[in-house]
């Protein structure tokens, strides 16, 4: 029997609408099977900064701006993981800015940044932050192979 596999995309707080949802779900399906992981649902909320860090404060008691929070539903030995990821399109807009990128180049790192969590990895300390980094550069070629 298949396991049921959705990633969905929805817009709250703002009136962003992703492109290539085909492209991006089937990369990110990818990388979740490359790390032994099974999508059964992940929902990817784009929202605005302020709807995020009120997230930001009543979940993870954190008075910061961020551009992802991933709220995991799967245990952390399950092979299929059920996730909502809410993604700051304005923390997006000015990372780009920041690090001279594209605005897409840093929505796909930010997207899968959070599959990444899902996958188990973190980015608390400096070690953690450096591998979840190499992951997402990985991933990120690898996407540009897909879409190209």
């Amino acid at each position: 029997m298949k396991t049921k596999f959705a990633i969905n995309y929805f817009s709250d707080q703002c009136p962003f609408v992703l492109k290539g949802k085909k492209n991006c779900s089937a990369w990110l399906a990818k990388v979740l099977q490359k790390e032994s992981k099974i999508a059964c649902e992940i929902n990817y909320i784009f929202c605005n900064d302020a709807y995020l860090i009120k997230l930001n404060k009543t979940h993870l008691q954190h008075n910061t701006y961020t551009d992802i929070i991933t709220f995991n539903y799967s245990g952390k030995l399950s092979k299929s993981v059920a996730a909502d990821i809410y993604i700051s399109v304005d923390r997006v807009k000015d990372n780009a800015k920041t690090f001279s990128t594209s605005f897409q180049q840093e929505l796909n790192r930010v997207m899968v940044h959070g599959v990444l969590h899902l996958c188990g990895y973190t980015d608390k300390k400096s070690g953690e932050q450096k591998k979840m980094r190499c992951k997402e550069d990985f991933y990120l070629k690898a996407y540009l192979l897909i879409s190209n």
